[in-house]
């Protein structure tokens, strides 16, 4: 055997036996339980309050001012904040991810898809209040907050719980710089590269080489620039795939209720794809439903709350309903319309749940260019592959950045520079590897990252629920009562401070 193939044999096999201990059915479980649990503590607040989350996020965008403009401060923008997350989160995930999650798991992996994500916003929601309240800023002016901060001292505050919060963290921060080279940063460019090379025939090499250079130009920057670059790239590219994705659904309308017939026979049907085993067809598609879902949103990884934690909003609960907002837009309307395309494309034989001899005679990574190939010729699958290439970037962009905030937490800011260039470099090692290797490591650092979050937002979710109903008392029943804002008792009083003299303005005005 050759040695470097060796070498990737051994990786592969190690790989393959951590994925299968970090993505068996108790982790899986812990994932769903946690999602439920704080939907009954919020009292489904994804669905009691989805006007007032809506009217708050996506519609603060064009009626508030201060959601969108930008600070002056190191802090950046609650518009920037959610750009940068769903940079990382909007990613090949929502293309790549849902088509193997539908040829592996069949059409009912779809809706393991949506349940998960249903559950998953209320994770989202509670990670992000959590790293509000937990956040501090730094030597530079800086905010920053993750997991590892609530672990630390949230977890860490318990009795007899000091060590283990600490350790807790230092393990998350760890998994996440690992994951930011692998979700982040391999599997994305891995995609690019093939995509680019199908499509226009540009050799992957030099694919890499000018994705190092365009990464290098922003990453080495620092968030500040990465937030620029996100708030213009993520919003143009959402609007045109959905555009592209909505027109290929209404040319196919008439087959839109055999598809979701096809969903939902594969979720409940105990043979949902042939070939595995009795019963093993059913828990395959749920649980390539539950990765793909949990790769395309993050919800529960504890990734993207780095981001919001950085923005510049004082209500934890503010923050935590763009959270709600990003699992919504990224898995049930993006890899919703990814999945209906695919489906309504004849790639897919409805009535079995397998690949069509037409989707069979392509890579399932390219089912989603053929698709668009079938419905526009040969600029279909040219709009793919771009789409592809800005999607993968800005993940790229919004990873270096929760890698970044993992090494400031293990090693100070001295070692944030030093990382910037390994992850760099790295893009170009990502570029050249082989493909299932890419989107199996990412699996694994997935889960590794995954579980002590996991087990922060479970020890304190009675804090997440206090806060939520301190919110709700305050801004939706108009009671008169102290706002929970930090843990941090310095931050609690500027900010409480900060928001009873604006409600002064405005009652003076």
């Amino acid at each position: 055997m050759n040695p470097d193939n060796a070498v990737v044999q051994a990786i592969t096999d190690v790989n393959s036996a951590v994925n299968d201990f970090v993505w068996g059915w108790p982790a899986l479980i812990l994932l769903g339980l946690v999602g439920i649990l704080m939907t009954v503590l919020t009292k489904f607040f994804q669905v009691s309050h989805i006007g007032h989350w809506l009217k708050n996020t996506i519609g603060a965008i064009f009626t508030e001012k201060h959601v969108t403009s930008h600070t002056k401060d190191r802090t950046i923008s609650q518009f920037q904040s959610l750009c940068t997350a769903l940079a990382a989160t909007v990613g090949t995930g929502n293309i790549v991810g849902v088509a193997g999650a539908i040829a592996i798991g069949g059409p009912g992996a779809v809706f393991w898809m949506w349940l998960i994500a249903f559950f998953g916003m209320m994770t989202n929601f509670s990670e992000n209040v959590l790293g509000i309240l937990y956040r501090r800023k730094n030597e530079k002016g800086e905010w920053h907050g993750g997991a590892m901060y609530y672990l630390r001292d949230g977890l860490g505050s318990k009795k007899h719980m000091k060590t283990v919060g600490a350790v807790l963290a230092g393990l998350f921060s760890v998994f996440c710089l690992l994951a930011s080279f692998g979700i982040g940063n391999m599997s994305q460019v891995n995609s690019m590269v093939s995509n680019v090379e199908s499509a226009f025939g540009v050799p992957t090499w030099i694919t890499g080489l000018v994705l190092v250079m365009a990464v290098a130009a922003v990453v080495l920057g620092g968030l500040k620039r990465v937030a620029r670059i996100t708030e213009k790239i993520v919003p143009f590219m959402v609007i045109a795939y959905l555009i592209g994705t909505i027109v290929i659904i209404v040319l196919h309308a008439g087959v839109i209720p055999e598809v979701f017939g096809a969903i939902f026979r594969g979720a409940f049907s105990w043979n949902a794809v042939a070939g595995g085993g009795f019963g093993g067809g059913l828990i395959l598609a749920m649980q390539m439903g539950f990765k793909r879902g949990v790769f395309s949103n993050e919800a529960g990884l504890g990734s993207s709350v780095m981001v919001h934690s950085s923005s510049n909003v004082k209500e934890p609960v503010r923050q935590g309903m763009w959270g709600i907002f990003e699992v919504f837009a990224d898995t049930i309307v993006v890899c919703t319309l990814t999945a209906l395309t695919i489906l309504s494309s004849g790639l897919v034989d409805l009535t079995t749940g397998q690949l069509s001899e037409a989707g069979q005679a392509v890579q399932s990574s390219a089912l989603m260019s053929e698709s668009f190939r079938l419905a526009f010729g040969p600029i279909g699958s040219g709009f793919i592959a771009i789409a592809i290439l800005l999607f993968a970037y800005s993940t790229v962009l919004g990873w270096s950045h929760y890698g970044s905030t993992a090494t400031w937490y293990l090693f100070g800011h001295k070692g944030v520079m030093v990382y910037r260039v390994a992850f760099v470099a790295v893009v170009f090692l990502g570029a050249v590897m082989k493909a299932q290797l890419a989107w199996d490591i990412s699996d694994t650092f997935n889960g590794l990252m995954m579980i002590p979050n996991l087990i922060g937002v479970l020890a304190l979710a009675p804090l997440v629920a206090k806060c939520t109903s301190n919110y709700v008392d305050r801004k939706l029943r108009g009671r008169d009562v102290e706002p929970l804002l930090s843990m941090r008792p310095e931050i609690q009083r500027e900010h409480a401070e900060a928001i009873r003299n604006a409600k002064t303005e405005e009652e003076a005005e």
